[in-house]
């Protein structure tokens, strides 16, 4: 899966780590990554929508089951 939020978060912290590890940051290339890192964190929002949604549907399907055997 592209989206996927374990990946993006290694990726995040890998970003983290770079401008963590500089004395001198190259702006251009700080720039690149602070663009990589805002994708990065926008795809991870959206798959954290989803997984919520997920659990809503699950949820909801529980309480149906629950109803029906009551």
């Amino acid at each position: 899966m592209a989206n996927n939020l374990n990946n993006n978060l290694k990726q995040l912290s890998e970003i983290a780590e770079w401008f963590d590890s500089r004395q001198d940051i190259d702006i251009e290339e700080g720039l690149k990554k602070v663009k990589e890192a805002v994708k990065l964190i926008k795809q991870s929002k959206e798959r954290l929508a989803e997984i919520e949604n997920e659990f809503e549907e699950i949820s909801k399907e529980i309480e149906l089951d629950e109803e029906k055997t009551v």
